[in-house]
């Protein structure tokens, strides 16, 4: 009786902690699927912010949802002469008029909308690179996007004949995040779904060896010697 009810509550177990592992580990999957990606850096043009080789991030959001210095993973027009994504700066969303450069102190800077933005982010300081002077008003829908490192960076400088160098909005995959909270859950939960996932499954074996363990066998009587017949000689 004591085996039957310990075999009753392994079933049970196994069924509750293996459906919630996986209903969790889909759920985590299926979200980190669909909301987040991630890329190798492959070349040098979002020095110093990101090196070759590093392992980025990247929220898929619609373009429409990025603003200026937002760095962004998109698929370039066929002008770059690149099938893969590449990674750039937002510096202009439509409806601005992006210029470089303008002398501000020792240095020289691009203005947005006749302002010098601050750009830390770039290699050495120079936001110029490549001395190419351009004067760009962004198309709506459409973005203005640079390279980190100005001076090695195929990006809308060197496409200005096509729409001002922009890209299409709607070429953006998603937007590089530094924040690994929510992609780091998702992923916790994952595993955690996996693990619970094993468990149910550990359970289960025990379940079905509890069910099949039999009553140990009586051992048989020894045989009755048989009753001695008197000689009767």
């Amino acid at each position: 009786m004591a085996d039957r009810r310990r075999g009753r509550g392994l079933g049970i177990s196994a069924l509750v902690v293996g459906l919630l592992g996986l209903v969790l580990a889909i759920g985590a999957f299926a979200s980190v699927r669909s909301a987040y990606g991630t890329s190798t850096v492959g070349g040098d043009s979002m020095k110093p912010t990101y090196e070759r080789g590093d392992l980025v991030v990247w929220r898929r959001v619609d373009g429409s949802e990025v603003r200026r210095g937002d760095v962004v993973l998109f698929t370039p027009p066929r002008s770059y002469g690149f099938d893969g994504p590449l990674m750039k700066r937002v510096v202009g969303v439509g409806g601005d008029r992006v210029r470089c450069c303008t002398p501000v102190g020792s240095r020289e800077r691009v203005t947005v909308n006749g302002k010098p933005i601050e750009e830390p982010y770039v290699y050495g300081g120079d936001a110029d690179g490549a001395h190419r002077p351009y004067d760009v008003k962004v198309p709506e829908g459409r973005l203005f996007l640079l390279g980190d490192y100005r001076a090695n960076s195929n990006d809308a400088r060197f496409h200005l004949d096509e729409q001002g160098g922009t890209v299409s909005a709607d070429a953006v995959r998603g937007r590089v995040t530094n924040d690994r909270t929510v992609p780091g859950l998702l992923v916790t939960g994952l595993l955690l779904g996996v693990v619970m996932l094993l468990v149910g499954v550990g359970l289960g074996i025990g379940f079905l060896a509890v069910r099949r363990r039999k009553a140990p066998p009586v051992p048989p009587m020894p045989p009755m010697p048989w009753p001695m017949q008197p000689n009767g000689s």
